[in-house]
């Protein structure tokens, strides 16, 4: 495989909802830099199909499910992960539930359903906590290793949509702080990326024109995210090159939320 200019030869990273656009972007971007991967996802052909093709670049990646609301499935992709290839030095908690159904859902506190906003917890929060505490414990043995917690832009400001999706994403900026509190002393490092709009093919079908076009006059650059932006910040996050960062929100938002409510309003391109 091309090499990045970070190396993470020897290493092994899983990657929780592997087989999405951000999570395989990632996996893709560990796999580039020398890792090793574990394709974790609740859909196991997708998880397949990115190992299949890192396999094909010349990287090397185990698909595996994962069913992130059962601990019993988390205990045996830690197993599987330890059996394959010895140790566990990263984490990319990544997956989530952003389903259709799921997000639209989610809409207005006075008519919350208990069952959305538990789910959004149970897969968003707890199953990021439960990776976190069977890959630390791999972590610590090996003496240290890297946790990169995907939250969102949406938990540092409120809005009219997804309360609970947005509630369980502040949760992970608070669980990031702590781990990386509680786990600093032994080597292991613990930030989280808070991305803005991510363009796929989801995202389009979720946001209307009118709501995409919203969005890019309150983005301070001239185009939307991509999976890759987001994968180029887990990767230097693993490496080496980040070896003092703990601790840490970084957005990666293209300037999304650094600007003043009445931005969209006037913004316009610089003349030559």
């Amino acid at each position: 495989m091309k090499t990045t200019g970070i190396s993470l030869e020897g290493r092994v990273a899983i990657v929780t909802g592997g087989g999405g656009k951000i999570g395989e972007a990632s996996a893709r971007a560990l796999a580039l830099a020398g890792a090793r991967v574990v394709v974790a996802d609740i859909d196991l052909h997708s998880a397949e199909r990115v190992a299949a093709a890192i396999g094909q670049a010349g990287g090397n990646a185990l698909a595996h499910p994962v069913e992130l609301v059962e601990e019993d499935s988390i205990v045996a992709l830690h197993r599987a992960a330890l059996d394959h290839y010895g140790q566990i030095d990263i984490l990319h908690n990544n997956a989530a539930d952003v389903s259709r159904h799921q997000m639209a859902a989610d809409a207005m506190v006075t008519a919350m359903d208990p069952r959305v906003w538990d789910r959004a917890f149970e897969v968003n929060t707890r199953g990021a906590m439960l990776m976190i505490k069977h890959s630390a414990q791999a972590m610590i043995k090996a003496g240290g290793g890297a946790i990169i917690n995907t939250s969102s832009g949406v938990s540092l400001l409120g809005d009219i949509f997804n309360p609970a999706y947005a509630s369980s994403k502040g949760a992970i900026n608070s669980l990031t702080r702590n781990v990386a509190a509680q786990l600093g002393r032994n080597n292991i490092r613990c930030n989280a990326i808070l991305p803005g709009l991510v363009l796929t093919e989801h995202s389009r079908a979720m946001l209307g024109d009118e709501q995409l076009a919203m969005l890019q006059r309150h983005t301070l650059m001239p185009r939307f995210g991509v999976a890759d932006d987001i994968a180029s910040l887990v990767l230097f996050l693993a490496s080496d090159h980040a070896s003092f960062i703990t601790g840490q929100l970084i957005s990666v938002d293209g300037g999304l939320q650094a600007h003043q409510p009445w931005y969209g309003d006037v913004a316009r391109p610089v003349d030559d």
